[in-house]
This record gives C-alpha cells, sequence and structure tokens, in this order.
C-alpha cells in the first residue's frame, strides 16, 4: 500500500514540488508555497467512484427547458442571465467588507419564499448573522435556515433531512473535509471542497453560491481551477469609501459576460439602483472646464458617466500622469494623438484623468469623451453642459464609430441631454432616431476640437 507523501504547493496557482522553495515556478509568487499531504494511490480518495453511465448520441438526449429560479433582486438576476439555474455553482467574490455576505444574504432572504435555503457560514457565529438579518429586515423570514460549520461531511445530514433549493456557503476558503490532513484555506482543501460541492449540486439539482476571498491583485484566492468549476464567476466591486457597487460576471455559462448590476450601500443593506446614469451624474459640477459625460455600454445597459481631466503646469522635470477608471495606456495613446494632429503639447503639463463614482471604463467608445476632456482643462474652456459624446479615436486622429449607437442616443435624450458628439458614421445610422438633430457627427479629433472651441 502506497503511504502519503509530503509536498509543497502554491496557494496561488496550486503548483507542487518535492522541497520548499522561496518563489513558486508556476506562478512567480514570492512566499506561497505551503506543506501538504498528498495522497497515495491507494487511499480512498484515489479509489474514485464506479460508473455504469453510457454515451448518449447528441439527437437522443432529451431537451429540458430551462428554468431559473428568481433571486428577488433584478440587478443580480440580469447578471446572471435571468436567475439561478438549479445545479449550478456561482463563485462570488471581492474585496473583504465590500458587502458579500450582505448581498448574499439579501439575495437569499428572497428567494427563501420560493423554498427552503442553507446558509452555511464559517466566518461568523449564528448570533452575527441573526443581527445582520436584523439590519436587513429577513429575521422573519420562515425558510431561510442557516449553520454555523466548517466541516462539509456535517452537511451530509442537514442535506438529507431537509434538501434545500439553495445553499450558500460563506466562505470556501474556511471549508474542510476530514479526509484530508492540509489546513482549511490550502490549495488541496479549497479545490477538493469545491469539487464536493459541485457533485453536490449536480447530483441532488441544488443550485449552489460560494463566497470567495480575493487576494491584492484582484484576483481570486486560491488555485485557478476554482474558478473553472464553478459555472459563473461574480466580482462584487467598489470603494468602500463610496456606497457605490458594481456586480460584474467575468465567467457565466448561462448568460452573458457583459451585464453588469448597480447597487448602493445604505444602513439596510444593498438597494438595487434602477437608473445608474442619474445616480452617478447627481453631484456632476455645473459651468467647469474638464467635465464631459460619455454613454458607455455595460452589456445591454447604457449608462451615462462623467469623465473628469485636469491639465495643469508641472514644476517637475516628469510631469505626472494619474489616471483612475480608465486604461492608462488608452490615455497615453490618446495624448499622443492630441499633440501629433490637433497641436497641443502636454511635455511640461500635469496631465490627471478620473472617472468619477468609481467606473472603471474599458470600451474604446470613451475616447472621444476624454479627448473632449483634456482640451477643455487645457483650454480652461468648459462645455455645454447637457453635452454627452462617446467615439473610438484612432492614431491619425479620426474619430471611428461604435456599437450600439441607436441606446446610447435613447438614454441621453431621456436624461435631457441636448447635445450629442459622435463619430460621423452613428450620426448617419442615427437619422431615423434623431428627428431633433441632437447629433453632431465629427470625423476627426480636429474637427471635433473645432466644432466645440473654435
Amino acid at each position: 500500500m502506497a503511504k502519503d507523501k509530503t509536498v509543497f504547493q502554491c496557494l496561488e496557482c496550486g503548483y507542487e514540488s518535492p522541497k520548499w522553495l522561496g518563489r513558486c515556478p508556476g506562478c512567480h509568487a514570492w512566499n506561497t508555497l505551503q506543506e501538504a499531504v498528498k495522497a497515495g494511490p491507494t487511499s480512498s480518495r484515489a479509489k474514485g467512484r464506479a460508473s455504469s453511465v453510457e454515451p448518449l448520441r447528441l439527437f437522443d438526449i432529451p431537451v429540458l427547458g430551462e428554468m431559473r429560479l428568481k433571486t428577488g433582486l433584478d440587478e443580480w438576476d440580469r447578471v446572471l442571465g435571468g436567475g439561478l439555474v438549479p445545479g449550478s455553482v456561482i463563485l462570488l467574490a471581492g474585496d473583504p467588507g465590500i458587502g458579500k455576505s450582505t448581498l448574499l444574504l439579501q439575495a437569499l432572504g428572497r428567494m427563501a419564499r420560493i423554498g427552503p435555503v442553507l446558509y452555511v457560514s464559517g466566518e461568523e457565529s449564528l448570533a452575527q448573522i441573526k443581527l445582520r438579518a436584523q439590519r436587513l429586515g429577513l429575521e422573519h423570514t420562515n425558510d431561510l435556515w442557516v449553520l454555523a460549520e466548517t466541516g462539509l461531511e456535517a452537511l451530509e445530514p442537514a442535506l438529507e433531512k431537509q434538501p434545500p433549493a439553495v445553499l450558500a456557503v460563506d466562505s470556501i476558503q474556511t471549508m474542510r473535509l476530514d479526509l484530508l490532513e492540509s489546513a482549511p484555506g490550502s490549495v488541496s482543501q479549497v479545490r477538493e471542497s469545491a469539487a464536493w460541492l459541485q457533485r453536490l449540486a449536480k447530483e441532488k439539482n441544488i443550485g449552489v453560491f460560494l463566497v470567495g476571498h480575493v487576494t491584492k491583485e484582484g484576483i481570486v484566492a486560491g488555485p485557478r481551477v476554482l474558478e473553472h468549476l464553478v459555472d459563473a464567476v461574480l466580482y462584487l466591486e467598489g470603494d468602500r469609501s463610496h456606497t457605490f457597487r458594481l456586480l460584474r460576471a467575468v465567467k457565466n455559462r448561462f448568460g452573458s459576460t457583459n451585464e453588469i448590476g448597480v447597487f448602493e450601500m445604505k444602513e439596510t443593506g444593498l438597494e438595487q439602483v434602477p437608473n445608474p446614469s442619474r445616480f452617478l451624474l447627481a453631484e456632476r459640477p455645473r459651468g467647469v472646464s474638464g467635465s464631459v459625460v460619455v454613454c458607455a455600454m455595460e452589456g445591454t445597459r447604457p449608462i451615462l458617466v462623467e469623465v473628469q481631466a485636469l491639465v495643469s503646469s508641472s514644476g517637475w522635470a516628469q510631469p505626472r500622469r494619474t489616471f483612475m477608471g480608465v486604461d492608462a495606456n488608452r490615455v497615453s495613446l490618446l495624448l499622443a494623438v492630441l499633440e501629433k494632429k490637433a497641436g497641443f503639447s502636454f511635455l511640461q503639463q500635469d496631465v490627471f484623468v478620473n472617472v468619477a463614482g468609481g467606473v472603471k471604463l474599458t470600451e474604446t467608445a470613451a475616447d472621444l469623451a476624454v479627448v473632449l476632456a483634456l482640451v477643455s482643462s487645457a483650454m480652461d474652456v468648459p462645455l455645454p453642459e447637457d453635452l454627452v459624446a462617446w467615439g473610438e479615436v484612432g492614431l491619425s486622429g479620426e474619430v471611428r464609430g461604435v456599437g450600439h449607437a441607436a441606446k446610447r442616443l435613447a438614454e441621453a435624450i431621456s436624461l435631457g441631454f441636448g447635445t450629442v458628439v459622435c463619430p460621423r458614421g452613428n450620426q448617419e445610422q442615427l437619422a431615423a432616431h434623431d428627428p431633433h438633430g441632437v447629433c453632431l457627427g465629427v470625423r476627426s479629433v480636429r474637427e471635433a476640437v473645432k466644432h466645440l472651441f473654435e
């Protein structure tokens, strides 16, 4: 009989080494290798289970209608693709204190109206969960069951006695299996615990939510195989100093990964924001230079956000470049285009760009708004308050068309904006949607600057 052996596993990527190393050869992280016991080939874990399953032709597989469990939170259902699919495993990740447990408990409280829901906490006591439920107004929910436990084997009696429709585990890093000798949170424990819960979800057709920790780099802690095991990975993003929260899907087998959910943190929990554009523009300053509103697309939803730029004389030999909410490389490209094609000089200028509200703009449609904000601040000339801009800027200074132009225009008009600066190609597409002629089509950065500042 082969004996178990000791190996060293990386907490970040799962790389195994027979001896301890200061730096992981797999992911090049420092001080992440920890000692773990690897079971031999004749252990109970390696025996596996005999399978009598036979392959089926694709034509013979019965087609089942997709049934989804609504969480009761429209913003969450939007991100999931319409609701929770029974038998799926959802990983919810985010920074500590961002509101993961609060949002999960709110969703479970609403789903308990459909059927029994079990919330397993490995980090908080039952009394702490009760206090949070009282603050959220969920203390009288009948079918919301709570269990404070870290051993997964201890869940089996509770699951057999009353099978829940939804199971939530907070968090996966605190769970352990007794057949493994490593500590909770180690690579082997996280991997095997997630696999155990995945088998449970598929065999009993239970929807499972897992809460996961993130590292200081912003990725899910533990082996990358954890993200491959689950059906969807959701990130709750935002600055803890602000009340604004974004729920974003980076993987979703049952829906789009382009959708986002918008929430506002309040004393009574996370409240949905059905109109995020109005929320983001509520504190926008009036009559100041360097402020431009852009209509960005998050999935199928258009969102109006404010792009701010500040250009000032630098007293340093190397001017400062600080960009928040936008890609730094993209802004550097736009600065070069303005210098080469529009005659502006930022050689001795500090340049700061910020997206208000903590939003991160990833699409190139924000290029034109960033350019206009930079020019407005450099010339110290405010732009009209009812102006919205979008468009991709190329290296030759041309302004290219972007998708979903009709949705962007409708969102801008609905919020009272009367001037839209967009690519000429989008203006021609929007002729039927623009009876009042609010669109100003431009072909290049130079043309946009001429129309708005000269």
